[in-house]
């Protein structure tokens, strides 16, 4: 482990150190552990307290969806703009405010992350009170980005089924996507029926029953399916009602903190003065305890050195909080949930590029064993999920392919948390189903943790199964 001499010292340019008008006013000493909560005003006016996913298939609105909720747009990358399809994961924040004269659901309106406190009804120009404030994680649809979509299941609380009303259901990244949800034990999901504009009534009411019947036998049976038209907004301020009645999960404040990060980037343009070169950015979410502007945490597990055989060193990095922020909004601590972007210390060729996507961050001594080897209890699928129908005039329907057991000497493609990474068979036995798996990458993870298995299928991965962390050979830092 690095000693305290080695915490990095590329100083974040803080001139935006401001508080943002309009917002609440974080002030955080050591006895609101026991007061603070996700319904917080001064918590919730700067930091959403809930991440909620984006899942389906391909060109569904899944994006559109966010945007018309949060008005911001999460395709940021041209390649995304040129495709008009998700590649990355998308991020956006927005405020759900309640209107307490006006009738349910035109009660419930939806602002960026920014809107003040104070901000008025639309509709009747009455005061509105701020009940939520929400982190979207949008991910790709397409059937070769499913590790995208895995990553982001990660972190969310709930999600939100997006099911267009203009094509046939199910398609088969909606059924992949369910079955990915259902692997991360999500237990609250919203369906959206969407492009209800574009459909007949009736078209649009025999798909209905068709959801209502198919839900009945997966983890959202008791969802509620809602008809919308993202692109028109059309019933939002109904979804924005679902939202808000969403069970906030249970955090644990009085514990050390432990984030997980989601992306990492470096903030410097080329050509900046050296005088003005800042740390790298940890973006992702805090799991349990609290995250403090200008105290010392650790990344684990920090700088990986590949010795060959499966044998690593790893050197965790101590780096200082310089800044917080939650969607551009100034924030003195983080609690758990909703997306935070974490300004440090660290040398940003760290973070550049997503380098530090799969790694915890936490405080120092505190995090879980690093592990590059690990034992697992898995559980198979019947057969695949979301692969297309055929388009042989002499096969109908879906193409049923049976998942064989995992074989010794095997290569997969497992997710630890917000880590993709490859992995070899060791050994498999039966009864119970156990594998221990030697990992191409290590990873900070805990005993028990989830993790999703995937094999390479027709050239790309595809969603074979789950497993459970029993044990592992903790590498020494």
């Amino acid at each position: 482990m690095a000693d305290e001499n080695d915490i990095a010292e590329f100083e974040v340019d803080d001139d935006n150190s401001t508080q943002n008008t309009g917002l609440s006013v974080q002030n955080f000493d050591e006895s609101m552990r026991d007061t603070l909560s996700a319904t917080t005003l001064e918590v919730m006016s700067r930091q959403a307290t809930i991440n909620i996913g984006t899942i389906g298939h391909v060109a569904h609105g899944k994006s559109t969806v966010v945007k018309a909720m949060s008005g911001v747009r999460t395709t940021k990358f041209k390649k995304e703009a040129i495709m008009n399809i998700t590649i990355h994961l998308g991020y956006a924040n927005a405020k759900i405010f309640r209107c307490e004269k006006c009738p349910s659901p035109q009660s419930f309106q939806a602002f960026g992350s920014f809107q003040s406190d104070a901000t008025n009804c639309n509709i009747c120009k009455a005061p509105m009170k701020l009940v939520r404030h929400v982190s979207f994680v949008d991910c790709p649809g397409h059937d070769v980005l499913m590790a995208t979509m895995l990553n982001g299941a990660a972190i969310m609380d709930a999600a939100l089924l997006l099911i267009a009303a203009n094509e046939e259901f199910p398609q088969p990244q909606t059924l992949e996507h369910l079955k990915a949800v259902e692997i991360m034990k999500l237990r609250n999901i919203i369906v959206l029926q969407n492009k209800i504009d574009l459909v007949m009534e009736q078209v649009a009411k025999d798909q209905f029953q068709k959801i209502l019947s198919y839900m009945q036998s997966t983890i959202g049976m008791n969802s509620p399916i809602i008809p919308i038209s993202a692109q028109l907004k059309y019933n939002v301020d109904a979804l924005l009602e679902y939202i808000y009645h969403i069970p906030l999960p249970i955090r644990r404040f009085k514990c050390p903190a432990r984030m997980t990060v989601v992306r990492s980037f470096d903030v410097n343009k080329p050509g900046d003065d050296i005088e003005r070169l800042r740390g790298g950015v940890a973006g992702g979410s805090v799991l349990e305890g609290i995250i403090k502007s200008g105290e010392t945490l650790e990344v684990r597990p920090g700088i990986i050195n590949n010795q060959g055989n499966g044998s690593f060193e790893c050197k965790p990095i101590k780096f200082r909080v310089v800044s917080l922020k939650a969607e551009g909004n100034e924030l003195q601590y983080a609690i758990p949930g909703g997306l935070i972007a974490v300004g440090t210390t660290l040398d940003p060729t760290l973070t550049r590029h997503n380098k530090l996507v799969g790694q915890t961050i936490g405080d120092i001594g505190s995090l879980p064993e690093v592990y590059a080897e690990i034992e697992v209890q898995f559980f198979l699928l019947t057969q695949l999920i979301g692969i297309k129908k055929s388009t042989s005039s002499s096969e109908k329907g879906d193409r049923a392919v049976k998942i064989t057991k995992l074989a010794a000497a095997e290569s997969l493609q497992i997710n630890v948390g917000t880590l993709t990474t490859g992995a070899t068979v060791k050994s498999v036995t039966r009864d119970p189903d156990l594998a221990k798996l030697q990992l191409v990458v290590p990873v900070c993870c805990s005993i028990g943790e989830q993790i999703a298995i995937s094999r390479r299928v027709d050239k790309h991965f595809r969603l074979i199964g789950w497993a459970t962390i029993r044990r592992g050979v903790p590498l020494s830092l």
